[in-house]
């Protein structure tokens, strides 16, 4: 993606810097935070911090040691506000120079979080599940939010790169979000209507067709599902196989489209013989060993090539399902040329193409759609996350020819969320209106360049990747044994050292991939130049450290071949 003259590269700090710690011209540094406490014991108590209205920088205390798993606007250009902005630091030596925890400690850099917080994380960890998830990582207990800036119990402030998993399109609680849900909620409507039609739904259905691909919308049904992205990929499923009669399916390596046992299935990893898996483009690791245009050609062939194969195998296909980015399986594009193979080949065969948008709609890679990318016209979208405007929502979005299904054949009983509706009319009419979308494209490209920047430095950056504020970086080892032609392998316990690092820095970022070993970025689209400078300068001194205290594997020692026994 081009990158302007007027539109600079967003690039963390350099060296030198001031006597305050700053280097000039850029926006105050993080401070650094003490060394890690267990997750058990629970750190020191302390006197809360200020609100986040005050404008502290997110307090460099390190929260307990996450625990060891692996996970697999405002307006759209704009001065930045308080709320949204927390300064960063001045002590001495707070950046990339400043010693690490341990000096901080000794420097009495922020504040420890208090007794209560301890408490609830120690609660959690008692009654919660075996498959909690980020709270394993990131044992943050959020009291209050606004924009990119989370405080948590503890007193710190954090900025939020999560941001819901990419729900939160426009930050946490943005005035036009918490107007239209007030709104509601004063107005007496009821609040659940199952699928009964109400003002508050109609307006949030003429929304939502309003920004979808006019060819698209101008045919279009929609389907209200349960609260979460699985349900609608449940419903989409069961959609195209209603519709064609046929039960297998079509998926990607890498992919990721829920939870529940119809969209595990067509996940990476998942076993299913109806399920076909086809191989996904990537460069970095190409699957053919060559990459780029090259690499994605050589899987198209390989897909068309098995379903015109009359032997191939292949369950009769009711449909193929893709990401145009994959998320979880390490931000992923997919080239706009191979989605467009990919429709071409389907519409060919006769078999619907249904497109997952859940993570990346609403403007998340610089489209308001991500399939909107390539030009391709889908049979079948599946959203959800943003377009609920922080609130539980789901819907799937077809045309009209797969409308097929009996009085009842797929309901749910939280179909008819009033509030989501109206938070999610507010979020994409926001989103629309301010040209979001595109202001995710320009400084999504320029935080790319920026990131690429610390590769010559880091040679455990193995790539830096993504569309839009989609943004993933991969930590690799470099001294990893392999070919001379092949990538360093992947390095999953450097990642979540890195993790832990941006943590104890006050950035909250999270792990995805096939390894865990990419760090991923997802801050909310009224993201500004300066937030974006403090998020890639937290997250350059964070990689620093976390290099400084890694120690690389020993290599295998070398073992002869046996000999003969005696």
């Amino acid at each position: 993606m081009a990158v302007t003259e007027s539109a600079p590269a967003v690039t963390p700090a350099a060296t030198p810097r001031t006597p305050g710690g700053r280097t000039p011209g850029s926006v105050p540094e993080p401070t650094r935070p003490p060394a890690p406490e267990p997750a058990d014991a629970g750190p020191p108590e302390t006197a809360p911090g200020p609100a986040p209205e005050d404008v502290p920088a997110p307090d460099s205390v390190r929260p307990p040691e996450p625990e060891d798993v692996r996970t697999p606007g405002a307006e759209a250009v704009r001065t930045p506000e308080p709320e949204d902005v927390p300064e960063r630091g001045t002590e001495a030596g707070a950046g990339t120079g400043g010693g690490g925890p341990v000096a901080a400690t000794r420097r009495g850099y922020g504040t420890a979080p208090g007794a209560g917080y301890e408490a609830i994380l120690r609660r959690q960890a008692q009654r919660e599940s075996a498959a909690r998830t980020y709270a394993r990582s990131l044992p943050v207990v959020p009291v209050r939010a606004r924009g990119l800036t989370i405080e948590g119990a503890d007193g710190r402030r954090y900025l939020d790169c999560l941001s819901g998993a990419g729900t939160l399109a426009l930050g946490h609680n943005h005035p036009v979000v918490l107007e239209a849900v007030r709104k509601v909620l004063d107005s007496g409507a009821p609040l659940h209507v199952l699928d009964l039609a109400t003002p508050v739904k109609d307006a949030f259905t003429s929304e939502l067709f309003a920004t979808l691909p006019p060819e698209f919308a101008a045919d279009a049904r929609i389907q209200f599902c349960g609260p979460a992205g699985t349900d609608a990929v449940e419903a989409a499923l069961k959609l195209v196989r209603t519709a064609t009669g046929r039960r297998g399916l079509l998926a990607f390596t890498g992919a990721y489209h829920g939870m529940t046992s119809g969209a595990l299935a067509v996940s990476g990893g998942a076993e299913d013989v109806r399920v076909t898996r086809l191989p996904y483009p990537q460069t970095y690791r190409c699957p053919f060993g060559v990459g780029g245009e090259r690499g994605a050609e050589l899987g198209a062939r390989w897909t068309e090539s098995l379903l015109d194969d009359p032997k191939s195998g292949v369950t009769a296909p009711a449909g193929m399902i893709v990401e145009a980015v994959q998320g979880e399986g390490g931000v992923l594009p997919a080239p706009d040329a191979w989605m467009r193979r990919m429709r071409d080949v389907t519409a060919r065969h006769g078999i619907p193409l249904v497109v997952d948008e859940v993570q990346t709609g609403v403007g998340r890679t610089g489209a308001f759609w991500a399939v909107e990318h390539s030009g391709v016209v889908p049979d079948v979208m599946v959203l959800s996350k943003a377009i609920g405007g922080s609130l539980p929502l789901a819907v799937i979005v077809y045309g009209s020819g797969l409308d097929v299904w009996e009085p009842g054949a797929h309901a749910g009983t939280f179909r008819g969320n009033q509030l989501a509706m109206a938070a999610g009319t507010a979020t994409l009419a926001h989103v629309r209106e301010n040209r979001l979308a595109e202001r995710a494209a320009d400084l999504g490209a320029r935080m790319l360049t920026g990131l690429r920047t610390l590769q010559p430095a880091h040679p455990c950056v193995g790539d830096v990747r993504g569309r839009g504020l989609m943004i993933g970086v991969e930590i690799v080892d470099p001294d990893g044994a392999g070919p001379a032609d092949t990538v360093p392998p992947a390095a999953p316990a450097l990642a979540r050292a890195v993790q832990r690092e941006c943590l104890a820095r006050g950035l909250i970022v999270e792990l995805g991939g096939r390894h865990s070993a990419v760090v991923r970025l997802l801050p909310p689209l009224t993201l500004t130049d300066e937030q974006a400078a403090a998020v890639m300068d937290r997250f350059a001194d964070a990689l620093a450290a976390a290099e400084r205290a890694h120690v690389p594997r020993p290599p295998a020692p070398h073992r002869a071949a046996p000999g003969p026994s005696h």
